[in-house]
């Protein structure tokens, strides 16, 4: 590949290294110069520009990138397309993440070209997340290292997903005199959470008292009613393997193969099994929702990984959890993008507003946000209800024209009102009066637009899930087929900004100055391109019935 400055006479095909801004338009970072583009710069005074042209067997970054992914595809591990050289792969189902760190660290070693990035080994992952990303760092990679990586590929899978399994547990409590009652529900309460987040369900509870013979008992009565899982919790922390609760399970048939872990909290965790069946002791700190050693091997367990000694042995490096308070709770109450028995990615915090201003002088003498659809529902209720069925908070919605109208369809919703004095002078007006409503502790908004009843709460957490000022994606834009669409997602970075705009004008021209920082997220429908100004457009809306 040749880099560097390349006279606009020879730079037709070459890839563009640099955003470039001329007067009334952006070539983008990556764009293949054509005769245009190259007319443009010209006309912006340039005489060369940075580039790259790619040379014979030169493999082009999106085409690299594909080609990996494709490769490093196995059940249960989708793809992205492929971007600005980037692919991600991605889980299909909730389960446990293995890697090949010694596959992904040789491919990693072959070229500075060609990078693959994961999660950790042995994490716990959500349908949807992202597992990996593989970055083309130039705009190509020689063939002969993409031939190596290949064929290292074909040797065996660089990751994959182990999903959890709906295993059915048993729990057996102990109970001791003096030990409080409450004491012992937390332990009950804290494991069917995570059993439950993990895809299984805790069978009735055994009780006990705290003694060899009837915690043996209890277990084989669980192991009876189906129990594919062990667990004692102990109304007295175990101390030995030869304690109460390890020789309970002895005394039921089974074995202990290991006392003790590396890890803090979960030091006392007891493991063993009856026949086999995994047999275990908690340790005190299982009654608490926090991470510890029993969540690492109940996570492996779940996914239908063997724990051996050896294994828990292996788990020192990175086993002090002391600060680490986070463990997601049971699917129907998990945040999206929570990550079992793993601290998830902080959620950004993100507001959105529903302008809902104007005065819909297209569609006179009808105010377009008071339309109904079949259900009798107003438009722009449709578009606050989508608002707030997200994951988008606070939703602000901005009021002008017919004010009380319309805070009245939206009666009895969980809304805060922004009103525009002065929305009469247009788009501007409304925007500035949402953003000067918003909570100081956001870090984007949203900017919904009343007339487009079609958009959905998914739609809109997907606008949410992409954005990252701190990755470069601090403005996200929905698209359909290439097309640009709304709403859009901003970080409140751009807010001053926002504020100076004046006339019957949104911030959509602010895309054009800050480029490098969009990114675009392609939508399954044309909801984001639909806006409905008229009578006649209206015609158009699924669940809308205009007469005449």
């Amino acid at each position: 590949m040749i880099f560097g400055a390349i006279p606009l006479d020879e730079a037709q095909g070459a890839i563009l290294a640099h955003t470039q801004r001329l007067t009334g338009r952006v070539i983008k970072k990556g764009t293949a110069l054509d005769q245009e583009a190259l007319a443009a710069l010209r006309a912006g005074g340039h005489e060369s520009v940075i580039a790259a042209k790619l040379e014979p067997g030169d493999i082009p970054e999106d085409d690299a990138a594909r080609q990996i992914g494709e490769a490093m595809l196995t059940p249960l591990v989708a793809r992205s397309r492929a971007a600005t050289g980037r692919v991600n792969l991605i889980a299909e189902a909730p389960g446990l993440l293995r890697v090949n760190a010694a596959l992904i660290d040789r491919i990693n070693a072959l070229d500075e070209s060609l990078t693959i990035a994961t999660l950790p080994d042995y994490t716990p992952v959500s349908a949807k997340e992202m597992l990996a990303t593989i970055k083309v760092i130039p705009f190509a990679v020689p063939a002969r290292v993409m031939a190596v990586a290949n064929g290292l590929l074909k040797g065996g899978p660089g990751l994959t997903v182990h999903p959890f399994r709906p295993l059915k547990v048993g729990l057996v409590l102990t109970e001791l005199t003096g030990i409080k009652e409450s004491v012992m529900e937390g332990a009950v309460e804290e494991t069917e959470a995570r059993v439950t987040a993990l895809n299984g369900t805790l069978l009735p509870v055994e009780r006990c008292p705290h003694a060899e013979e009837p915690i043996a008992e209890a277990l084989k009565k669980l192991k009876a009613a189906g129990a594919e899982m062990l667990l004692v919790a102990g109304a007295s922390a175990v101390v030995d393997r030869r304690d109460v609760g390890p020789a309970g399970i002895v005394r039921a048939g089974g074995v202990i193969e290991h006392f003790g872990m590396p890890v803090d909290p979960g030091n006392l965790l007891c493991l063993g099994r009856i026949g086999d069946i995994p047999a275990m002791v908690l340790p005190g700190c299982a009654r608490s929702p926090k991470l510890n050693g029993f969540d690492w091997v109940l996570q492996r367990l779940f996914a239908g990984q063997k724990v051996t000694a050896g294994d828990v042995m292996k788990m020192g490096v990175g086993g002090l959890l002391k600060e680490i308070d986070q463990r997601p709770l049971p699917r129907a109450e998990a945040p999206q993008g929570a990550q079992t028995g793993r601290a998830p990615r902080r959620p950004r915090k993100v507001a959105a507003l529903v302008l809902a201003a104007g005065r819909s002088r297209r569609m006179a003498p009808l105010n377009k946000l008071l339309v109904t659809d079949d259900d009798g529902r107003a438009m722009v209720r449709r578009v606050a209800d989508a608002a707030l069925a997200s994951r988008a908070s606070p939703v602000i919605v901005v009021t002008g024209h017919e004010r009380e109208k319309v805070e009245e369809v939206l009666t009895g919703r969980a809304l805060h009102f922004a009103h525009a004095e002065d929305y009469a002078e247009g788009l501007s007006a409304s925007l500035k009066a949402g953003l000067a409503a918003l909570p100081p502790d956001v870090e984007g908004v949203i900017i919904c637009l009343g007339d487009m009843p079609l958009i959905t709460a998914a739609m809109l957490d997907k606008l949410m899930g992409a954005f990252d000022p701190e990755e470069g994606r601090a403005i996200v834009m929905p698209t359909f087929r290439g097309k640009q669409g709304n709403p859009m997602l901003w970080s409140t970075q751009f807010v001053p900004e926002m504020l100076a705009i004046t006339g019957d004008v949104g911030a959509r021209h602010l895309v054009g100055k800050h480029a490098d920082l969009v990114a675009e997220v392609e939508m399954p429908s044309d909801a984001v391109l639909r806006d409905f100004d008229t009578t006649e457009a209206l015609k158009g809306a699924p669940g809308f019935t205009v007469a005449g």
